[in-house]
């Protein structure tokens, strides 16, 4: 690591519990410096993996933060993989451009892969940041601000009407919407199952995030007695001379069958006082229903934004975690700079069933690095496009369609909330 102005280098060792508020000081700061609410402070104090933390110190002063959270996440085939969720990624300003990033994200994937998780994950404040260190994007999301004055919902699926939309007060509900949040994980790559505690991010409610709307709300959907969905939501209220012109604010939605979903769509399509509905944050599926539900898509204004970052960490156990659509026999030329245990050929042989690869002395069919890999590897980015883009150099004539097909999913790929 480069030295700092005082000729020595900042120290890189795992956070202590009694450093935390002055780890985390400098991770706000990083930020902007606005201060968290206390409710805030306290949840991500109490979900911080003490022993998956790192700090870089300069004396009593700590300039460098980063951590890991331990996830499961669902890939292609609907298993649960072990995946590190790199987190609070910070570098003191006074110490940029010092070596002390690279020292962080070199020590972490030394960890990650000790600790026998194939998978790291982050999302990324700035994304340039990130790929010299082997992630890529690998999931998108659909943002939208929707004028409900003159966007309809229509063709809605059989049973909508059987559909019964009540309000509840968020808390009360929790465990019901929770119960419908983790039988979806296993049917979508990306999801992240909910680690105890992380149920309370969803009612995290501080004042200074509601830019003026109202206190978090939250609808059921029912049917028979059985929650089968939910939506948690905000309306910002607002009036102009020709009347009412409030925004209804989602935050989140889970539905366990079409009709659910189209009840709750329409219920938020709905509320009165209101003309607008915008969707944010984590923003919804790029294949969701709503999108052949309304009349007028344009005037949803639909924005397609990047979400989560993937880099294989032991590729070939990566590889082997998930399964194919279509059977792929393929070998991989791979590039890995930062992690080079994974450069070299790999066979990748796989279908809907399982999959195995290996290391050979085989001539390549595909090369690549591991960005295009991490980029494909839940299914939301085709190999054909990255090949298309110069990134993937197909050598075997054919090999290019038959593992783009493969690493393809039936739904897309969506990263439900952040960490």
């Amino acid at each position: 690591m480069a030295t700092d102005a005082t000729g020595s280098a900042p120290g890189l060792r795992v956070l202590r519990r009694d450093d935390w508020d002055k780890w985390y000081d400098t991770l706000i700061r990083g930020f902007g410096g606005v201060p968290e609410s206390t409710e805030e402070r306290e949840l991500w104090n109490s979900l911080t993996e003490i022993d998956r933390s790192l700090g870089a110190w300069d004396g009593d002063e700590c300039v460098g933060t980063a951590g890991v959270f331990s996830f499961r996440l669902t890939v292609p085939g609907g298993a649960s993989v072990p995946a590190a969720g790199v987190t609070m990624v910070s570098v003191a300003a006074t110490h940029r451009r010092r070596g002390v990033l690279t020292s962080m994200m070199r020590r972490q994937l030394d960890d990650v892969r000790a600790s026998g998780e194939p998978l790291a994950v982050l999302t990324a404040s700035e994304p340039a940041i990130y790929g010299r260190f082997g992630y890529e994007a690998a999931t998108f999301h659909l943002n939208a601000e929707i004028d409900t004055t003159r966007v309809r919902l229509t063709s809605l699926p059989a049973g909508t009407d059987d559909v019964r939309v009540r309000y509840a007060v968020p808390a009360d509900v929790l465990d019901s919407c929770e119960a419908v949040y983790a039988r979806l994980v296993p049917s979508r790559p990306g999801m992240l199952a909910r680690q105890p505690g992380w149920e309370r991010l969803e009612l995290l409610d501080p004042e200074s995030d509601r830019e003026g709307a109202s206190p978090l709300q939250c609808v059921l959907a029912e049917r028979d007695g059985e929650t089968v969905g939910y939506a948690r939501f905000r309306v910002k209220p607002d009036w102009d001379a020709a009347g009412p012109d409030g925004t209804v604010i989602l935050e989140s939605l889970a539905a366990l069958d079409p009709a659910a979903d189209a009840a709750l769509w329409r219920f938020l399509f709905g509320i009165d006082l209101t003309s607008s509905l915008v969707v944010r944050r984590r923003g919804r599926p790029v294949d969701e229903g709503w999108r052949h539900w309304v009349s007028d898509i344009r005037r949803c204004r639909p924005q397609l934004l990047d979400s989560l970052y993937l880099r294989p960490v032991d590729l070939g156990a990566a590889l082997e975690a998930r399964t194919y659509q279509a059977p792929v026999d393929v070998v991989f030329e791979v590039e890995d700079a930062f992690c080079p245990w994974n450069s070299g050929r790999w066979r990748l042989s796989g279908d809907a069933k399982g999959a195995s690869c290996e290391r050979t002395a085989d001539a390549a069919d595909l090369a690549l690095s591991i960005r295009e890999l991490g980029a494909a590897y839940l299914g939301g980015v085709s190999l054909a496009s990255l090949a298309a883009a110069g990134r993937v150099r197909e050598v075997r004539q054919g090999a290019l369609a038959e593992a783009s097909l493969g690493f393809g999913t039936a739904v897309a790929p969506w990263l439900p909330h952040g960490f």
